[in-house]
């Protein structure tokens, strides 16, 4: 088994819980799209998933989607399982991708617009420049017709900069969402696009294309690189439809020195060793790997070549994460729903964000079976990273953590079990790391086994003073709180020891006011009672939202919007029911 399938299992364990919460997440994540009912994507069964990691692809090989359909009809187990996971893998990838700038659902209202009474058309006497750029701005299809209004139009599409997106040209203009596997592959699409990037001179604005399947279209995969290297694309979206999960890429992509933004879903990324040594990326500022088999020396390459990259995400590696980050221009990194075994920040002189949002311990094939190990990040040159998480204490290790001292981080996320008491222990070495944090996010998940004991206020008293607890935190967000013992102790000695704390805001799950529990005053009343240090801290209590637990709510598009101050307070809770106001 290779190490890409031993990722892929550990990660569809929790796949079905992600697609039940994913239309509840559309609230506080406008990536992610809600579900169509018509195309409700169920949950894959588990066994499917666990009893054989054949059932996912990784770099270990490929196989046909028939034969592993015929696999598993040999166990015993439903075909129909493997299309229903790999939906259920792509159905999350679309809610990554950039929304494209044209839609054809948009509609003009004609509403007290008054007629022209002598039927002079006026708009096509404007300058050529007005008329190119309201060209460029309509889907494809519309753009072309415009050349039927009228002889003035007729040369202009072929002069406006071309936005192609291949969904528009489905029956339906892609309003019923992505094509889901098993539905017949649109060659009409496929003939249109080919037709459209033929007929075009460019240069072209921005292309999507995420319908074809394009194992089946090898010859139009070369030749649509060719044409859009050669007429300029600025923005590249491009997404295979399994089957296979890892067609290789041709090398040609390293020849478009024109993209600013590109995302691939779904490839096996070029040899970069057999790349020639001028291509480069230079004009790249964004990119998006998705669900692709990659090599480490693979990313190495794209970072290299890319002198102005601005917003790296890699979601779903098929091979897992080993980054070793050497960028004299990145500012923002995340990385989502992937194996992850090590980030290592050697020198990123402007990177501001580092976001791990679902990532899973890489996992060794050690008899009697797997066995998780925590994967580690360590932060070297980074003198202006100022938002980082959510770290996992227990999953996750600060490698050197007495020595890697970060002291540019102000804003820290962090997920923590606190029913594993051996994963409580590690917070404070944690918060050592960050002697000036200013605003802390700790989210609490619903534990999945029994819990493995508790952790009392004494044992935070006696480990020692923790510098940025005691001068520099003034904000504590705390999700998804329960009411255990070792949550209470937590925040108790935050609030107990805090001196320039101003606000804690405290988030009630909502299985504590469920009939039978014994009272959320109950269990708020150690905290609403401490002994706070800081006189001027607000506390304020609110009832979650949310239902079924999950993880931290997160959302991409804010993560990597500089605007947004903190990414990680997402304004999601405070549409929640207040409690209570504690001054």
């Amino acid at each position: 088994m290779g190490r890409g399938d031993a990722c892929f299992r550990h990660l569809a364990q929790h796949s079905a819980h992600h697609h039940h919460s994913l239309q509840q997440r559309r609230l506080h994540s406008p990536l992610l799209p809600i579900p169509n009912p018509r195309r409700h994507l169920p949950p894959p069964p588990p066994a499917a998933m666990e009893t054989d990691p054949r059932v996912i692809i990784g770099p270990s090989g490929s196989v046909s989607r028939s034969d592993m359909r015929a696999d598993l009809e040999r166990r015993g187990q439903d075909p129909e399982s493997l299309d229903l996971g790999t939906n259920m893998m792509l159905h999350i990838l679309y809610g990554y991708l950039p929304k494209p700038p044209v839609s054809p659902t948009a509609t003009i209202s004609l509403a007290g617009a008054s007629r022209v009474p002598d039927g002079v058309d006026r708009i096509s006497r404007l300058p050529d420049v007005v008329l190119l750029d309201i060209i460029s701005r309509l889907p494809a299809k519309d753009a072309a017709r415009t050349a039927a209004l009228a002889s003035r139009w007729r040369p202009l599409w072929r002069s406006a900069p071309l936005t192609l997106v291949d969904s528009h040209l489905l029956p339906d203009g892609g309003a019923s969402g992505p094509l889901i596997i098993g539905a017949p592959s649109p060659r009409a699409v496929t003939a249109a696009v080919a037709s459209a990037l033929a007929a075009h001179p460019g240069p072209f604005r921005c292309v999507h294309l995420t319908c074809s399947t394009m194992e089946e279209h090898r010859g139009e995969l070369s030749r649509w690189l060719d044409i859009l290297v050669a007429k300029g694309v600025k923005e590249l979206v491009f997404v295979n439809r399994p089957w296979p999960m890892d067609l290789r890429l041709p090398a040609t992509l390293f020849s478009c020195a024109s993209l600013t933004r590109l995302y691939l879903g779904v490839w096996r990324l070029p040899d970069t060793t057999a790349v020639p040594r001028g291509a480069r990326f230079p004009n790249l500022l964004e990119l998006g790997l998705c669900m692709n088999v990659m090599e480490d020396r693979d990313l190495a390459f794209m970072l290299e070549r890319s002198p102005v990259l601005e917003f790296l995400l890699i979601m779903w590696s098929q091979t897992g994460v080993r980054l070793r980050l050497v960028s004299q221009s990145l500012r923002c990194l995340q990385l989502a729903l992937t194996c992850l075994q090590y980030i290592d920040v050697v020198d990123a002189p402007r990177l501001e964000r580092l976001f791990q949002w679902e990532t899973v311990p890489r996992a060794e094939p050690t008899p009697p079976g797997n066995k998780k190990r925590p994967s580690w990040i360590k932060i070297g040159h980074a003198p202006n990273l100022r938002v980082l998480g959510y770290l996992e204490p227990g999953g996750q290790e600060l490698a050197g953590s007495k020595e890697n001292i970060v002291p540019s981080v102000q804003i820290l996320a962090m997920v923590v079990q606190f029913g594993v008491r051996s994963t409580v222990k590690k917070v404070p070495g944690f918060l050592r790391c960050f002697p000036n944090l200013e605003t802390l996010h700790v989210h609490s998940p619903t534990l999945s086994g029994e819990p493995t004991g508790k952790v009392n206020l004494k044992f935070w008293q006696e480990d020692g003073p923790i510098k940025c607890v005691l001068q520099s935190l003034k904000k504590l967000f705390f999700y998804e709180f329960r009411g255990s013992r070792s949550e209470v102790s937590f925040l108790k000695f935050i609030a107990e020891t805090g001196r320039v704390l101003e606000q804690m805001v405290v988030v009630v799950a909502v299985e504590c006011f469920s009939p039978g529990d014994d009272g959320v005053n109950a269990k708020l009343k150690p905290l609403t009672g401490a002994k706070w240090n800081s006189k001027a801290c607000q506390l304020e209590l609110f009832k979650s939202p949310r239902t079924g637990g999950g993880g931290p709510a997160y959302s991409t598009k804010i993560a990597s919007y500089f605007g947004f101050a903190d990414p990680f307070d997402l304004q999601y809770y405070y549409k929640a029911e207040r409690i209570i106001h504690v001054s």
